[in-house]
């Protein structure tokens, strides 16, 4: 007895493209940032694919991509190249793009949920940039006009296996991904400029009651190009939707690539989805083959920063704050940074971290006082602490600013951020005592003393 299935699960797997924030191009010398400049003058014969321009790689771009790659624990390929992806596009004025295929910089790498699911990154690697089309009216005709401003700019492709299930987990793991080119400064990743665009392969599986039901669907529709997390959660919804509906009929799914439409937030067709050998894929001959050695992976691992969800789980088993109140602080490098400033200015004045976090989160406090300190002193007012009196507080600036000769003078030369180090030299003398806006304004009154 056939037994219809009337339940689908969501099958799906990601594509996330980040153009990296290099000086010049992928493969030429041209200015890598075009957000805003007047079309086509940030071209050269290299990036318009004019015969006889020969490709030049960038070394940091890809030394980016190896980092990127090693904080999702991805494995280097130790030998690696770049291969022509054929396929005919306006906006591709060699008729092939300069990518990766079988021995990309980086695979097998992972990233766990919140929840403990296990996603598992298939592949990080490293290709160029198209052209932009623009879609406009000339004399009330809709015409469509092609900037190659960003052509060949570097442009780091993440791949995962198809492990997603939910919309939810899908806009997890991206906002962490964003999260991490900004937390290694490779990118800005601003989705609004198109420096971060999405892609979504989605397919329904059946589920019968009681019966397990592992095979994946024997087809995927791709989302293309998606500029924000509103708008690829409302298309997967909808995708899922209309595959539904199309399944429930008897009917096949297309294997196809669709577009999103913001204005009616649906999905359309673009082109029936390519298959690898449609690209006629061959390695680059213009570009010689890449050997990684141990000495250059080992000085790239020794650049690597925690990454934004170990921060985030540290803090919530270190400090005892909220998962959201984590969450929040650690979506921008600097304020984590401030956070734990504060963390151990807290055990000094034996203050409540919860405290902290709550006047970061529903305060912005951390806003309102530039330094730690006077965060601190903050609360400390409001505790009605007793501090140590004005004498006993010069005398202790005096001392540091006698024995602290090379950051006085870094002071003294413009760099101002050394007075927080100068305040905190004051307080530990002080025991952690002191009035910090009477430290400051003894320091900048004094400190012309010793020139």
């Amino acid at each position: 007895m056939n037994i219809k299935p009337k339940i689908y699960k969501p099958v799906i797997g990601l594509e996330v493209h980040i153009e990296l924030n290099t000086k010049s191009k992928m493969f030429c010398r041209c200015d890598a940032f075009h957000f805003g400049k007047l079309p086509n003058t940030n071209t050269c014969p290299t990036c318009l694919g004019l015969p006889g321009a020969m490709p030049y790689p960038n070394k940091l771009a890809i030394n980016n991509t190896l980092l990127f790659g090693l904080s999702l624990g991805c494995k280097i390929n130790n030998v690696s190249r770049f291969d022509r992806k054929h396929y005919f596009y306006p906006d591709l004025p060699k008729g092939y793009q300069i990518s990766q295929y079988d021995l990309p910089f980086c695979k097998d790498g992972v990233w766990f949920s919140g929840s403990g699911l296990k996603i598992n990154i298939k592949r990080v690697h490293l290709e160029e940039d198209t052209g932009k089309l623009q879609h406009i009216l000339i004399n009330g005709e809709p015409v469509s006009l092609i900037d190659f401003n960003r052509s060949g700019v570097p442009l780091l492709e993440l791949v995962t296996d198809p492990n997603f299930f939910d919309v939810e987990t899908v806009l997890e793991f991206l906002k962490d991904i964003q999260l991490l080119a900004k937390y290694l400064n490779i990118s800005n990743a601003d989705m609004e400029k198109g420096s971060m665009r999405l892609e979504a392969n989605i397919s329904l599986q059946a589920q019968v009651p009681n019966i397990t039901n592992d095979e994946l669907p024997d087809y995927k529709v791709e989302l293309k190009n998606i500029n924000s997390f509103k708008f690829l959660k409302i298309a997967i919804l909808y995708e899922m939707k209309r595959q539904s509906d199309i399944l429930s009929s008897g009917m096949k799914v297309i294997q196809e690539t669709r577009g999103f439409d913001e204005k009616t937030s649906s999905t359309y067709s673009q082109r029936i989805k390519e298959g690898s050998e449609d690209y006629r894929y061959f390695p680059e001959p213009d570009i010689p083959t890449f050997y990684f050695n141990n000495k250059l992976l080992n000085d790239l691992k020794k650049q690597l920063t925690e990454t934004p969800w170990k921060k985030r789980k540290r803090f919530i088993k270190t400090y005892g704050i909220k998962s959201k109140y984590a969450e929040i602080i650690t979506s921008d490098i600097e304020r984590s940074d401030y956070f734990e400033e504060l963390c151990k200015l807290s055990k000094i004045h034996k203050i409540n971290i919860n405290l902290i976090s709550d006047l970061i989160i529903n305060k912005n406090m951390d806003k309102k006082y530039k330094e730690p300190q006077l965060f601190i002193l903050e609360i400390l007012k409001s505790m009605k602490k007793v501090y140590f009196s004005e004498e006993d507080t010069l005398n202790a600036v005096i001392k540091v600013l006698s024995i602290e000769k090379n950051a006085v003078q870094d002071y003294k030369t413009g760099k101002l951020e050394v007075l927080g180090y100068l305040i905190g030299s004051a307080q530990k003398l002080l025991t952690g005592k002191g009035d910090v806006a009477l430290i400051r304004k003894l320091i900048i009154e004094k400190y012309k003393r010793y020139e």
